[in-house]
């Protein structure tokens, strides 16, 4: 009667090494992806407020009769033509750089640019 339970035992030991395996195998394979995923996500951040200065220097252009190459005034004249949080304020860059657009037509920067990796710019 022991040989039955020596097969049960040794077959229910092979499922749980083979269930260990996949999880791990999952695991090694999500490690780069997170990775990637935290060095790409203040980028993406900067990047899409660099899209909405851009809209709102647009946008300031169109209803100010202003011309490519006319000054603007960074950040007062484009907060009235942006969602902005509750201070009223263009969000910083996650990374420490600094915003600028000095006249209409013109594409707004950051201060880390190419800098980085990956970079803060809008292509």
């Amino acid at each position: 009667m022991s040989e039955p339970e020596n097969k049960s035992s040794e077959w229910h030991f092979l499922v749980w090494l083979l269930i260990v395996a996949v999880i791990g195998l999952l695991a090694w394979m999500s490690i780069p992806n997170f990775s990637g995923e935290r060095v790409s996500f203040p980028a993406n951040i900067c990047i899409n407020e660099l899209r909405q200065i851009d809209a709102a220097a647009q946008q300031f252009a169109l209803e100010k009769g202003k011309t490519n190459g006319e000054a603007i005034n960074f950040p007062n004249d484009l907060t009235p033509y942006m969602n902005l949080p509750k201070d009223g304020k263009i969000p910083p860059c996650p990374q420490g750089g600094v915003y600028s657009i000095k006249k209409v037509g013109e594409t707004p920067t950051c201060s880390l640019g190419t800098n980085v990796n990956p970079p803060h710019a809008l292509q």
